[in-house]
């Protein structure tokens, strides 16, 4: 496929990368490219400046670079390698190639000269570099500007959010003692679908038959663990289970999820403006929520008080709802659950929040990511009940680590317990049924079924 030809330096496009260099040859010379512009243009100066001759005269010494690459480049490679370090020089510079590479799940900028990513779990340095931390300052401004925030040494910590949905979180000195700190998560423009979770092996087809009957049933679902473990990307997959026909209220921190029903209702909490007023938390929209008619409340991650209004939403008609927290495993998400409760200080007795949970929470589903990064659904818990003041809870299905591979690929197997859920009364109210042997410990699947 040879490379569509641009024809205005100053307009520059976003066609696709010609394919003769390969994506990540083509991206280490764009890389290249612009690190050594640093050392010819102020690019700090010329990014206020984006009239059509300062553009020229940039995309002039753009030019000159290509020429002298040492990898040979096709005159249409030089060409779309200098309209797109031009376009990256008057919007997000060095950071520019790292966002528009779909490989890359996070970027975390440590300073100037540090700037790691993550591909596919696994942390790399990146080789971009920032002329200086003043440089590293005015890329930061500009992110944040543009969504109406702002950050300096008198408010040195700020969450944003980029236009393509991408999570940013900017801490500056002296609470970073090393120099300014950026961190963006990305999230993919096409959602992780279920064939995508079996490919990965994240669980098997199995798992998710259980796991798509427990939506349609309505049963109250928690997806937890650790950062970057896959908790949003399980509660998207599961979010598509839930029928067209019902209405569906999500409550974000930061919008993360992406539902694919149409009757949705979106709200995001609103941090406070400079003057620390006008903030609306996540309790506040989990209340308000309430009123607005919902048949499903999803609350992206439940994280402090309104852990106890989620709880009564879930027993007063609302069932079905899903949310993520962070825990180390399903026994630990419960005790931080009854913690979050305990958070909004009414009193309760701790008898009172763990009956509340029980008879609320239905499934606890674990994430976890290993050392090669692979993400693994490791434990789907139900909650049964009550045993004394404890809650009491049984594995449906685990995820059994072998070892790792010569690779160091982890290996594992995904088994069936060997319990018959309780909740198996509601799949078949709801009908829904499994077959006889779907629990039986013999059963036994790595990757895919046998």
């Amino acid at each position: 496929m040879s490379t569509p030809p641009v024809t205005n330096p100053l307009m520059p496009g976003e066609g696709k990368k010609t394919v003769g260099l390969g994506f990540r040859v083509y991206q280490s010379l764009k890389i290249g490219i612009h690190r050594e512009l640093l050392n010819h243009v102020d690019l700090e100066k010329v990014a206020t400046q984006p009239d059509d001759q300062t553009r020229r005269q940039v995309y002039a010494v753009i030019q000159e670079l290509a020429s002298n690459l040492r990898t040979p480049v096709s005159a249409p490679e030089k060409e779309r390698l200098s309209l797109e370090v031009l376009s990256e020089v008057f919007r997000l510079g060095p950071l520019e190639p790292l966002l528009q590479d779909p490989t890359i799940s996070d970027i975390l900028v440590n300073g100037a000269s540090e700037v790691y990513i993550e591909r596919a779990g696994v942390l790399e340095e990146s080789g971009v570099i920032f002329k200086d931390n003043a440089h590293l300052m005015h890329i930061i401004d500009k992110i944040v500007s543009a969504v109406g925030r702002r950050v300096d040494e008198s408010s040195p910590m700020v969450d944003a959010r980029l236009a393509d949905g991408s999570r940013v979180n900017v801490v500056l000195p002296p609470l970073a003692i090393d120099g300014p700190h950026l961190s963006i998560r990305r999230f993919g423009q096409i959602p992780i679908s279920e064939r995508d979770l079996l490919a990965t092996q994240t669980l098997t087809q199995p798992m998710l038959e259980l796991l798509r009957g427990a939506v349609k049933a309505r049963l109250n679902i928690v997806v937890s663990g650790g950062t970057g473990a896959g908790k949003t990307t399980l509660l998207n997959v599961l979010s598509g289970y839930i029928s067209e026909k019902e209405r569906i209220v999500t409550i974000e921190d930061a919008a993360e999820l992406h539902l694919k029903q149409r009757h949705v209702v979106r709200l995001e909490c609103r941090p406070a403006n400079a003057e620390g007023k006008g903030a609306v938390v996540q309790r506040q929209l989990v209340i308000n929520s309430l009123r607005m008619r919902p048949n499903r409340i999803i609350v992206g991650e439940v994280r402090g008080e309104e852990a106890l209004d989620m709880l009564q939403a879930m027993n007063t008609g609302h069932d079905g709802s899903l949310t993520t927290m962070h825990a180390n495993s399903p026994r630990d998400a419960i005790a931080r659950l009854e913690t979050m409760v305990m958070m909004a200080n009414l009193n309760l007795q701790e008898k009172a929040i763990s009956r509340q949970i029980a008879s609320a929470v239905t499934l606890v589903l674990h994430m976890a990511r290993f050392n090669d990064g692979s993400r693994r659904l490791i434990n789907i818990t139900e909650i049964t009940g009550m045993e004394g003041d404890v809650i009491s809870m049984q594995d449906v299905f685990v995820f059994e680590k072998q070892g790792v591979s010569s690779e160091g690929r982890t290996l594992g197997t995904f088994t069936a317990i060997g319990i018959r859920p309780r909740f198996e009364e509601k799949l078949r109210a709801s009908g829904i049924s499994l077959p006889a042997n779907f629990f039986e410990p013999t059963v036994s699947y790595q990757g895919r079924q046998r």
